[in-house]
């Protein structure tokens, strides 16, 4: 009886030590997507869609410019490189008749939930949707850009106002509201701005004092956040604060950057597919 006893406590032991290093793990994961060279662990953690959204703001207004029409389909980018530096979704392998970034579906790897309602949102659709589908159709799904009314469904509504609830939550933001004439508008003016100029600096340095001038050796997410500013035509206002002759050497490393060959680079040892699957897609709209 005591030796029974003590297997029935070596298999529940076993159980929760199994349980224990899953719990581990998952929280492992979830919190590389976010560590940064500088190791400053009182820096705030944002999503990669509230960088670009924080980017794109004007500070004062709390708007971003009425003329970017690019900023949506970035931010659908930005969660589809989220959920995979987190785990979540990533690219069917390769084979002989789909090579190419383009090609390849989007698969699920876990549909534990994030925390994020916007992409714990999207992962409930790339779950349910059968067959799967590739990076470029998942933005223009997630945008609304689709002439299929059955699948309007997976449009992801009122993204940059939910975000930028985010950002009010997390101090960042906040919130007040503006008269044009004919309509009143919520806008959401920048109180942090010490934490947008870090965000700004930390770019700025990527292709200044920090260049390395090979992606494989970027930090991922400095990375993928450089693909996502110029996708989301806000890489401008990142720059703008520089002397002309940083702002040449940063635009042109940028541009450099931004123009290397996704098929190539997505070979990589240790590249994020999903990073250059979505410039691949955002070069060919």
């Amino acid at each position: 009886m005591t030796t029974l006893t003590h297997r029935a406590r070596r298999t529940e032991v076993t159980k929760n030590s199994e349980k224990k290093v899953e719990s581990e793990e998952d929280i492992a994961q979830e919190r590389s997507p976010h560590s940064e060279d500088s190791g400053d662990s009182k820096d705030i953690r944002l999503t990669l869609m509230e960088e670009v959204l924080l980017l794109g703001l004007k500070d004062k207004e709390g708007y971003t410019s009425f003329w970017n029409d690019c900023i949506s389909s970035g931010l659908r980018g930005g969660i589809l490189i989220e959920l995979a530096m987190r785990g979540r979704i990533y690219l069917e392998p390769p084979t002989m008749r789909k090579k190419r970034l383009l090609d390849r579906k989007v698969l699920l790897k876990s549909d534990s939930p994030t925390g994020d309602v916007l992409l714990d949102e999207t992962l409930k659709h790339i779950k349910a949707t059968d067959p799967t589908e590739t990076v470029q159709t998942w933005i223009e799904l997630l945008t609304g850009e689709t002439w299929n009314p059955f699948k309007l469904q997976y449009q992801l509504r009122n993204v940059r106002e939910r975000i930028a609830k985010n950002l009010v939550e997390k101090g960042i933001l906040t919130t007040e509201k503006q008269n044009f004439l004919l309509f009143d508008m919520t806008t959401h003016p920048v109180t942090n701005t010490t934490e947008k100029q870090r965000l700004v600096k930390k770019l700025q340095d990527s292709v200044l004092e920090r260049w390395v001038n090979d992606p494989q050796r970027m930090d991922k997410r400095t990375l993928a956040l450089l693909v996502l500013a110029h996708s989301s035509d806000v890489l401008e206002n990142v720059f703008s604060s520089l002397t002309d002759d940083k702002y040449d050497v940063a635009m042109n490393r940028a541009k450099d950057l931004i123009e290397l060959d996704p098929e190539v680079e997505g070979t990589k040892h240790s590249a994020t597919e999903m990073i250059w699957a979505v410039l691949a897609a955002f070069n060919k709209s």
